[in-house]
């Protein structure tokens, strides 16, 4: 018997019990769509947050407050700030190679215009943060120092909150209401891709002078300090100056992290990678659940066709072609709930990028791919075992 016939037969024999054939799969379906779209979540945040970073440059310096070594401490703004707005002015005259300092707020918020409403985050910086960021305006303009010195209630809001508030319309020099406040609009950021579309991303912020952010929120502390510097390279000198001015302020290691891009973004993609592995590991238990379901219909099948195989070696088949036959038969059932999976997982994934970012890999498909045939092959190997050793008068004359 060849291949192509062993395939033919494994295909019929799936055919012949349709509902029974989709019910054994069922559990590697579910388990290779969940492995597929908790990779795809992974992959495509990590995506996301590496993106973030570079838009910041590789010469800037996080200050975040409390302890953030490897797993440890929480993240930024879930740890009481021991900051002062002074502690930004300081920090920026700290000489060759620190260049400029800036701090920011942020509180989630609920923006109104007329009737509608959208849920927002004020965000306070100062005159350089946008710039800094490398966000572009759609239309108006930025703020400048003055509106920062003289508290302006002015504002650039993100896009999400522009097409929420206003649709099509005219926003610009109209006001809003931002926790309880009138404040006008002046400039609308170009929409940028991936990210979520809550409170945290960029598209639904709105974004006003610390000055006047700090009176609507009561905010008092910046949550986080950026430090730019001239380079890349003068990021190391630029951490330890930063070190040496907080324990100046009788401030200690559990007060505040100061850590550079590579060093964050290396701390925060290992955290991701973990959950997504641990999550992963989590939907992979129904691989072994189908795969157990698998042996268990293909001893049933073993049993439901013994004067089947009995014809079988009468004519001449070995013990070797029967059990080549049923494992086949396993293989087949397992790929092709693992490409129903794969298919499942891909849509979802495509659904779900429409919310936050998501990146399908190949290697997660060959995985997926992969995992599905060796379960065929594992949990095919006893039935076809069992079915290869019976006896072929015993097999005729069974009933």
């Amino acid at each position: 018997m060849d291949g192509l016939e062993l395939f033919r037969t494994a295909i019929d024999a799936i055919k012949t019990n349709k509902t029974r054939s989709l019910l054994t799969a069922l559990g590697i379906i579910i388990g290779v769509a969940s492995v597929i779209l908790l990779v795809s979540i992974g992959s495509g945040l990590q995506s996301f947050i590496t993106g973030e970073f570079e838009s910041l440059g590789s010469n800037t310096v996080f200050i975040a407050p409390g302890r953030m070594s490897g797993f440890g401490g929480g993240p930024p703004g879930s740890i009481a700030s021991k900051f002062t707005w002074n502690d930004i002015t300081n920090l920026g005259r700290l000489g060759e190679p620190v260049t400029k300092a800036s701090g920011f707020i942020t509180k989630p918020t609920l923006a109104k215009y007329q009737n509608r409403t959208v849920t927002a985050a004020i965000t306070g910086i100062d005159e350089n943060y946008l710039p800094d960021r490398k966000l572009k305006l759609a239309t108006g303009k930025f703020f400048s120092k003055s509106s920062l010195e003289r508290s302006q209630l002015v504002a650039v809001i993100g896009w999400h909150v522009y097409e929420e508030l206003f649709k099509t319309r005219e926003a610009l020099n109209r006001d809003i209401d931002v926790g309880g406040q009138k404040v006008k609009v002046i400039g609308i950021l170009v929409k940028r891709g991936g990210g979520f579309s809550g409170a945290q991303d960029e598209n639904s912020m709105v974004f006003m002078p610390v000055t006047a952010a700090i009176k609507i929120t009561g905010i008092k502390t910046p949550a986080t300090i950026l430090v730019k510097t001239t380079d890349a390279a003068g990021t190391t000198i630029a951490v330890q100056k930063i070190n040496n001015y907080f324990y100046r302020r009788n401030l200690t290691d559990d007060d505040f992290t100061v850590m550079e891009p590579t060093e964050l973004l290396s701390t925060i993609n290992s955290f991701l990678g973990a959950i997504t592995g641990a999550l992963t590991g989590i939907a992979a238990i129904s691989l072994v659940v189908g795969g157990i379901g698998i042996a268990n219909i293909m001893l049933v099948s073993v049993t439901e066709r013994t004067r089947e195989i009995g014809l079988r070696k009468a004519v001449g088949a070995t013990s070797r072609n029967i059990m080549t036959q049923f494992l086949t038969e396993a293989v087949v059932l397992s790929l092709v709930g693992g490409g129903i999976g794969i298919t499942i997982g891909w849509g979802g994934s495509l659904i779900i990028r429409q919310f936050i970012e998501t990146a399908v890999t190949w290697q997660s498909v060959a995985l997926a791919f992969g995992v599905s045939a060796a379960v065929g092959i594992v949990s095919g190997i006893v039935p076809a075992i069992r079915a290869a050793r019976l006896n072929p008068i015993d097999a005729l004359r069974y009933e």
